[in-house]
């Protein structure tokens, strides 16, 4: 993946056409009306998610963004495909981040939802990172557990990504997840089969899971603030993450907080050499994969 570029112009076309600013999230959302994950999510198919470098962006930075589908944060991805996405993207090209790889993963809860983990592919394109996005289903489900399965990002991130960012530079990636509840404390090894399709020799602590993703992510959580269990739950990841813990008041920043907290922790790495912004769609539309190559 990523041998195709961000051009904003072509993705302004395709939200008038696709009605993101006016469709409800039900019609953006392939799988809300499904009720069902999409096939090429299905986490057992996608044991291994590679953010490579290519001649379009030899110095590739893996971007792992874990989103939470369940009842309170489903308006998140909504705002994502509005805007949130391109000035997400837009801000990492003008800070000097010229190739993001974006992968997008699906969070629920696996002690109670059909689809906890939904699974995406690190994509730099415009047209591919649109598809993953509105592939994923809206559960909109989670249970009164206080809590959720963001550790499922960090297994995934540790276990089932390879990334040449880490492998040939040393650089780590960046992780987050975004919601309003605590993680849940432990994650089952039955819990990981049924999700994977592969049976670990142990359960896993949400500590150590955090530890395994730092390892090769820099690993944050932006906790949205807006109701009630955005409050109840703050200590609980300052605690966990301390200034990796980013409070996020309104939920329409989060694309913006995103780039800012990459662009802010990189420093020095970001390059000061000019910035390339593909605006022309010719360029990039002689390397887009048809729909269903990318599974």
């Amino acid at each position: 993946m990523g041998w195709t570029s961000y051009s904003h112009e072509s993705r302004s076309v395709r939200a008038a056409t696709m009605g993101y600013h006016t469709k409800s999230k039900d019609d953006i959302f392939i799988q809300n009306k499904k009720r069902e994950i999409h096939e090429s999510m299905e986490p057992s198919k996608a044991l291994l998610r590679e953010a490579r470098d290519s001649e379009a962006h030899p110095n590739s930075l893996p971007i792992i963004v874990g989103l939470d589908v369940t009842g309170s944060m489903g308006h998140i991805p909504h705002q994502l495909v509005k805007d949130g996405l391109p000035d997400m993207v837009g801000n990492l090209v003008q800070k000097g981040v010229k190739s993001p790889a974006i992968l997008f993963l699906g969070i629920g809860d696996h002690e109670c939802d059909s689809a906890p983990l939904q699974v995406g592919q690190f994509e730099s394109g415009d047209e591919e990172l649109d598809l993953w996005l509105t592939r994923t289903w809206m559960e909109g489900r989670g249970g009164g557990n206080a809590g959720e399965s963001y550790h499922l990002a960090w297994y995934f991130a540790a276990n089932h990504t390879i990334t040449d960012s880490y492998d040939k530079r040393g650089q780590k990636g960046f992780l987050f997840t975004i919601g309003d509840e605590p993680c849940l404390p432990t994650l089952p090894k039955r819990a990981v089969e049924e999700i994977m399709g592969q049976e670990p020799q142990d359960n896993f602590k949400t500590e150590d899971l955090l530890a395994a993703a730092q390892e090769k992510y820099e690993v944050f959580h932006l906790h949205i603030m807006e109701g009630s269990n955005g409050r109840y739950s703050l200590g609980y990841w300052e605690k966990l993450l301390g200034q990796h813990c980013i409070q996020v008041d309104d939920h329409s920043k989060v694309g913006t907080v995103i780039a800012e907290t990459i662009a802010s922790h990189m420093g020095t790495r970001v390059s000061n050499e000019p910035v390339d912004v593909v605006i022309n769609d010719t360029d990039t539309d002689t390397n887009v994969k048809p729909e269903e190559e990318i599974l």
